[in-house]
């Protein structure tokens, strides 16, 4: 069983940048594929990134290649989802998830954060 929690969530302005952090539970972290989801309201959960157990591995959406960076510190058991260049359209509740067999989409993951909104203002 793991257990996640996001946090650094918050209201930014356009061009700014976050960093959101997610804590993990379980002495196993260092097994799982890490991913972040986000939801905006009234659409459905979109994949924003993943990366491997060990940390060499990352792929990100194509909305958020180049201003987004996933990175993980094991012995922290925390994964972190840096956001840099913001626009209004990243406005959403943020997700991470943990999963075995982990790849895009949100079936493939089995553990899952309570999430952390950001709101991106003009």
């Amino acid at each position: 069983q793991v257990q996640l929690v996001e946090s650094g969530g918050g209201l930014v302005q356009a061009g700014e940048s976050l960093r959101l952090s997610c804590a993990a539970s379980g002495r196993t972290f260092s097994a799982y594929t890490m991913g972040w989801f986000r939801q905006a309201p009234g659409k459905q959960r979109e994949f924003v990134g993943t990366i491997s157990n060990s940390g060499r591995n990352t792929y990100y959406a194509d909305s958020v290649k180049g201003r987004f960076t996933i990175s993980r510190d094991n012995a922290k058991n925390t994964v972190y989802l840096q956001m840099n260049s913001l626009k209004l359209e990243d406005t959403a509740v943020y997700y991470c998830a943990a999963g075995s067999f982990a790849r895009t989409t949100p079936g493939t993951y089995d553990y899952w954060g309570q999430g952390t909104q950001v709101t991106v203002s003009s």
